[in-house]
């Protein structure tokens, strides 16, 4: 029997990637959920030669924010890589273990006041946030999954309205059930999202933050979610049976006014 404090204890997660097949499992993405962001991947580095040796890996030539290299991935479809040198700040840095979650980095200082009340309060914010831990990695790459070039990402990232977004989890937990359970730390968000994936490998969901939406282009109505691979073709599968049970993206409005009795007979035996 499985156990059900974790997801990973259930057998459909694959456990070995050799021949990952991103492009199969984006086309499945995007006829199941019918998605509108490139679905991208994330892999980390141990040196920065490694990430430069990724085919056609674009280099920036400014200084960016991690949410705007992730927008370069998910709505150019670029293949971007950054190491500390491109980012604009610790505070993007050490979310991927880049920058160390120093005395000042965990003081809050640069948010007191601005995001919260004041630094004793920006302390607690920094201190809730699930971080890489530092000296693991020089660089970082982010690429649309269906290229091939990360082969495989450490997580994807998955882009979708909410209602896209509840029947991907609905296609998760279709075996090997567990209530998954996440944060919020609220501004700095992909704390939640890519910090959280790359930490723990599990499935993280984020609402994203202020600073994803004006730099990095996420739309208003998006959720992300931050995924390890070996976890996609349990949610096809899922997905996939939920469909043929007449559970599927677009949901059909069914009317507030109607008798419910005939719409719940089909949806729910």
């Amino acid at each position: 029997m499985s156990d059900p404090s974790s997801i990973n204890s259930d057998p459909t997660i694959a456990t070995d990637l050799t021949g990952f097949d991103g492009p199969t499992l984006v086309n499945d993405l995007n006829r199941l959920l019918r998605l509108r962001t490139t679905p991208i991947g994330m892999k980390m580095f141990k040196t920065r030669a490694d990430m430069e040796a990724i085919p056609r890996i674009r280099r920036p030539k400014e200084i960016h924010t991690t949410d705007q290299i992730v927008g370069q991935a998910s709505r150019n479809g670029w293949t971007v890589g950054i190491t500390m040198d491109d980012l604009v700040g610790a505070q993007c840095g050490t979310v991927l273990g880049l920058h160390p979650a120093d005395e000042q980095w965990l003081s809050g200082d640069r948010m007191a006041g601005v995001w919260f009340q004041n630094q004793e309060e920006a302390a607690r914010h920094q201190a809730s946030m699930d971080v890489v831990a530092f000296g693991q990695f020089e660089a970082m790459a982010v690429s649309p999954l269906a290229s091939g070039r990360l082969d495989p990402p450490d997580i994807c990232l998955i882009y979708a309205t909410p209602a896209q977004m509840i029947l991907f989890i609905n296609g998760l937990q279709w075996t090997g059930y567990r209530k998954l359970d996440w944060g919020c730390v609220g501004e700095s968000a992909c704390a939640d999202s890519w910090g959280r994936a790359l930490k723990t490998g599990e499935p993280s969901l984020s609402i994203p933050c202020f600073a994803e939406r004006r730099y990095g282009g996420v739309m208003e109505d998006e959720l992300l979610m931050a995924i390890p691979p070996r976890f996609l073709p349990k949610v096809i599968a899922g997905l996939e049976a939920l469909s043929s049970n007449g559970l599927r993206y677009p949901i059909a409005q069914y009317g507030v006014n109607n008798d419910v009795r005939a719409g719940m007979g089909i949806s729910y035996g």
